[in-house]
């Protein structure tokens, strides 16, 4: 007689989240950001990697895991814009959830269930985590949610809000009166989206090429009726630095170019009808200046020279120089482009990868 005994199996419940992980601004914390991925990500979940050309070493370490870890691996070998990075993996999510991550961002245990948690409990459309800055890793607050809405002045004139809450302050210092909450804002440095939101939005907006485009969102959602979280259960750490490896210098630069900036910044400011205000005008004379740039680039080549001393008057004289660089790159990279703006379209990777879900 056929046995009646139910088969039993190992296997897991079936994802309800896929990650997404896209190149930020350098290659050289990849490493250890998706080793923290796959050690302290306890809910089953799909992984896409996004791989925007970086180098060889970083481009192999990727393959190797992908094979290892059965994840999917998108590379090109052309850099990407942010969210034209996040729109391609985004095509391949078919979760509940997807969670954009980038690649310098170090997560901690408990991380994404605290994040799918709060999602669930509230009805919430985005959630984002407590973000913390710089090392040693989960120590100082650069995010613990925030505002970004539009008001109108007395004038008639639409203007933005825009503001971060305990940045700078230390995670030991505040974490005791952190809670879940209702908040206007999220970053995209790590931040966990219901998927349907897209059904209604469309993919992300690929005409925000660098900068704000986690505010553009977050009016989009909001202007929808849905609601954005904050949850301080979930702690994850970016890891900014300057682009201390050659490799990473052409990205970075790329990244953070003038031109790219000044784009985001215009079309933020037109798309949501919003007036040339001090807001903008102050972020565009720091443009002019090429303070990001300076600070993490021209500033340590020049202490380098001078042997750690520095040198206000020789970092100056490279500002030019720099920018005219900056242009050539920019333009080298825009020839490359399609002539529509990056959509979820606007590449073709190959795929490298594609493996079972973990």
């Amino acid at each position: 007689m056929p046995s009646t005994t139910p088969q039993m199996t190992n296997q897991l419940p079936s994802p309800r989240v896929t990650i997404v992980v896209v190149p930020r601004e350098r290659f050289s914390c990849a490493q250890r950001s998706l080793e923290s991925v796959l050690a302290h990500t306890q809910l089953p979940y799909r992984l896409v990697y996004v791989d925007g050309n970086s180098p060889a070493p970083v481009r192999d370490y990727l393959k190797q895991q992908a094979d290892a870890h059965g994840f999917e691996l998108l590379r090109t070998e052309q850099y990407l814009y942010p969210n034209q990075a996040r729109n391609l993996g985004l095509a391949q999510v078919e979760t509940d959830y997807v969670v954009f991550l980038d690649n310098d961002v170090i997560v901690s245990p408990n991380w994404l269930t605290a994040l799918l948690n709060c999602a669930e409990e509230t009805g919430a459309a985005v959630v984002g985590p407590l973000m913390c800055q710089y090392e040693p890793i989960h120590e100082v607050v650069h995010f613990a949610g925030g505002e970004t809405h539009i008001w109108t002045d007395k004038t008639g004139r639409r203007r933005l809000r825009e503001k971060m809450y305990d940045q700078g302050k230390r995670v030991a210092d505040v974490r005791d009166r952190l809670q879940r909450t209702q908040t206007e804002l999220a970053e995209f440095h790590c931040v966990l989206v219901r998927r349907s939101i897209f059904e209604q939005l469309g993919p992300l907006d690929g005409a925000m090429l660098n900068t704000k485009e986690h505010l553009d969102f977050c009016l989009s959602v909001r202007e929808l009726g849905d609601t954005v979280y904050f949850e301080p259960d979930s702690i994850v750490t970016y890891v900014p630095g300057p682009p201390l490896q050659w490799s990473d210098l052409h990205y970075y630069m790329l990244r953070w170019s003038d031109a790219w900036t000044f784009a985001s910044l215009k079309h933020l400011q037109t798309k949501w009808n919003l007036a040339e205000d001090g807001y903008f005008q102050t972020k565009y004379k720091k443009l002019q200046k090429g303070w990001r740039r300076r600070g993490t680039i021209i500033g340590p080549f020049v202490r380098k020279l001078t042997f750690g001393l520095g040198s206000g008057k020789l970092e100056s004289l490279l500002v030019k120089p720099e920018r005219l660089l900056n242009q050539t790159l920019t333009t080298r990279h825009a020839k490359h482009q399609p002539t529509e703006q990056p959509s979820m379209k606007v590449a073709s990777p190959d795929l490298v990868s594609s493996s079972a879900n973990r």
